[in-house]
């Protein structure tokens, strides 16, 4: 009996799913940009592409949407485990579709609004914790003057 792997997600499939996935969120960054929305955000095109790439990385089915299992693996990857009752109300406060998931212009909203939510700040704190770049090469000679 042979396998059927058409209806697989994989390889090309996974790309063009992809591809097709980053072009819808890149139209809803230009749609922030054009709107006027956030005219007030400092770097705004910047923080949209990061933010891009956030959503993206968390929404490991690229249906569009962070669910309550990507959530649950998004903190647990940001070493802050949350159990089932603080995921839901996490996505609850920023879902304002009452679809039980944060879809990309709820997480923007989220990201670039003025309210803050459980989720906003482990995000920025988690961006704020990644370590400096380290300096590399030799370091420098230090002589007896240095001393204290």
């Amino acid at each position: 009996m042979p396998v059927d792997f058409t209806d697989k997600q994989g390889g090309k499939t996974y790309g063009q799913l992809r591809k097709k996935q980053e072009d819808a969120l890149d139209e809803i960054n230009k749609d922030c940009v054009d709107g006027g929305d956030y005219s007030d955000v400092e770097d705004l095109e910047e923080k949209l592409v990061a933010y891009k790439a956030k959503f993206m990385e968390y929404d490991l089915d690229n249906s569009g949407d962070i669910d309550i299992m990507e959530l649950k693996q998004m903190m647990e990857k940001l070493g802050q485990a949350k159990t089932h009752l603080e995921l839901k109300k996490m996505i609850a406060e920023i879902d304002t579709t009452d679809s039980g998931t944060i879809n990309y212009t709820e997480f923007l909203s989220m990201m670039l609004g003025k309210k803050n939510s459980i989720l906003k700040i482990i995000l920025m704190f988690e961006e704020k914790g990644k370590e400096k770049e380290k300096p590399t090469g030799l370091p420098p000679k230090k002589s007896l003057a240095d001393l204290p």
